[in-house]
């Protein structure tokens, strides 16, 4: 189980990395910090993966999304 998750945490991180659009990037952060507090939880890291699901794929994608929306969604290149 903790390896499909993995492979999925990577394949997150392939594609935002790749993508033009700044929002679903922030997004697909927000999925790969989603995975890995899974993770955490299923290495029995309770502490953890609360703190990585508040901090990492709540507070962190939202700061970003607003980020985004100041800024510009896409890439100028």
């Amino acid at each position: 189980m903790i390896e499909v998750l993995l492979v999925l945490m990577w394949v997150s991180a392939v594609i935002a990395l790749q993508i033009r659009d700044m929002l679903a990037a922030v997004l697909l952060l927000g999925v790969f910090s989603m995975l890995s507090c899974l993770i955490f939880f299923l290495l029995h890291a309770p502490d953890v993966a609360l703190t990585e699901a508040a901090v990492g794929t709540g507070v962190g994608t939202v700061m970003l999304i607003w980020i985004v929306y100041r800024t510009g969604r896409k890439d100028s290149t």
